[in-house]
């Protein structure tokens, strides 16, 4: 079995142009990796074994499990408000300040700009001095009345975790959840990270030259939103954890079996979103073939990460890679290849809609996030959505490259739901959303709400 999956990614790897990628299987029992390509264009080191890639936001379920923890000890509670923890929290929305739950930090329901990333420096009170500055954050919807993607949500329940250890989030991760599942090569820091194997994150232009991203590194501050790295094997070492019953590998209870299922049951529904049917407790769940999936990836400045686990058939598949956007297909097509190959399950194809410009102009316009502005328009009976960060995201996280739109098929369901239907996003699904008047006043693209942008 680990040459077929060998023979797939560099496949995918080679028709792709992708320089560098990591892959793992978890199959009753039995570990298969492959490893594909070089650290860095400029700087070429094989991928292998002990190679450290950028997970992204699957980092948000290391957060969720040690509140997870704290909740099992009896210093947190799920229901309770947060600033039952961080009584300093200010938001503009006073009312979502005082009611927002930390269930509702990991089930992306708290309403607020959720991509508001801000570099408040590299010092133990990182996390404190960015929940300051979470005071000017706009909130989008009403607490708990939809799913939106919110990095800052995550980075206020790192800084709940510090506020109730006393420690700084990273050594509260270390102690409460890497070291206790010997996760000792999953890290946090530039400098732990350098004296170890690693890759650079990479963009590959339309005229085919790849070029290295830079910076390297995410803000202390979104740590807890997705700052980590390690070698596939510590990503393997996590789906099995979470496809288990709570136990370390030594046999230590880390987490009861019924708060780690409980992580994987719906708290709400997202149906039609990129991100799935539901969240759990930052797992996002979806069926396939009439199986749970439980999911996340993530994506740093050039480096894609894809995690699936299918519980009932204790199967797990991870895939990163250093270089987008083709990076991001390639995972996308190693895992539907690897559902598929060793389990049985294929992805339904969704029925398209065909439909004139004219019966599509009620979806065209600008629609904006704290973090970027999106224009979709029509063409030849198809919508196409082009987005662009805005400079003070551009900012932290350095120039991305202009990217084609992509196109947007509407589809059969209810509301207004679409799907990517080529491209390297194809298959993402997502929405319009209609005001009480029937009118599109927002797009839930890429797991985000998107608000339509009113003329002056």
């Amino acid at each position: 079995m680990g040459n077929e999956l060998q023979e797939k990614l560099d496949e995918l790897a080679g028709e792709l142009e992708v320089p560098g990628v990591a892959a793992g299987v978890y199959l009753d029992g039995e570990e298969i990796y492959a490893f594909h390509g070089v650290t860095s264009v400029e700087n070429p080191l094989p991928v292998d074994e002990n190679t450290q890639f950028q997970f992204g936001s699957t980092g948000k379920t290391f957060t969720a499990t040690a509140v997870l923890r704290l909740v099992e000890e009896g210093k947190v509670e799920l229901d309770a408000p947060v600033r039952s923890y961080v009584p300093e929290l200010t938001l503009k929305d006073s009312e979502a300040a005082e009611k927002v739950t930390v269930l509702q930090l990991f089930n992306h329901t708290a309403g607020w700009d959720g991509d508001f990333i801000h570099d408040t420096g590299n010092g133990d009170d990182a996390l404190a001095r960015y929940v300051e500055l979470m005071a000017t954050i706009d909130q989008v919807s009403p607490l708990g009345a939809t799913v939106s993607y919110n990095n800052a949500s995550l980075s206020l329940a790192g800084r709940l975790i510090e506020k109730v250890t006393g420690k700084t989030y990273e050594t509260a991760m270390r102690e409460l959840v890497l070291d206790p599942l010997g996760l000792e090569e999953t890290l946090f820091f530039p400098n732990d990270v350098m004296t170890r194997r690693f890759v650079v994150g990479h963009t590959r232009h339309e005229d085919g030259h790849v070029t290295i991203n830079r910076p390297w590194d995410l803000p202390r501050s979104a740590y807890p939103a997705g700052g980590m790295s390690a070698p596939a094997r510590e990503q393997i070492a996590w789906a099995r954890f979470h496809l288990g019953d709570g136990t370390a590998p030594d046999g230590t209870r880390v987490l009861s079996q019924e708060l780690l299922q409980k992580m994987k049951e719906p708290t709400a529904d997202m149906r039609g979103s990129a991100l799935g049917d539901y969240v759990g407790i930052s797992w996002l769940l979806r069926e396939l073939d009439g199986e749970r999936l439980v999911s996340h990836g993530g994506t740093t400045n050039g480096q894609y990460s894809d995690f699936h686990m299918v519980p009932s058939r204790n199967f797990a598949v991870i895939s990163m890679a250093n270089c987008g956007p083709n990076g991001s297909e390639l995972n996308h097509l190693l895992s539907k290849w690897s559902f598929e190959h060793y389990l049985g399950l294929s992805e339904k194809e969704p029925e398209l809609l065909s439909l004139s410009d004219e019966a599509l102009a009620p979806y065209i316009g600008q629609y904006e996030t704290i973090a970027a502005l999106c224009t979709i328009t029509a063409e030849g009976g198809r919508l196409f959505a082009k987005a662009e960060p805005k400079p003070e995201m551009v900012a932290v996280l350095g120039e991305q490259d202009d990217e084609p739109p992509i196109p947007l098929a509407l589809v059969e369901g209810e509301g207004d739901p679409y799907v990517v239907p080529e491209g390297p996003a194809k298959g993402m699904r997502g929405y319009f959303r209609r005001d009480a008047d029937g009118r599109v006043d927002a797009v839930h693209l890429g797991g985000r709400l998107a608000e339509r942008v009113r003329s002056a």
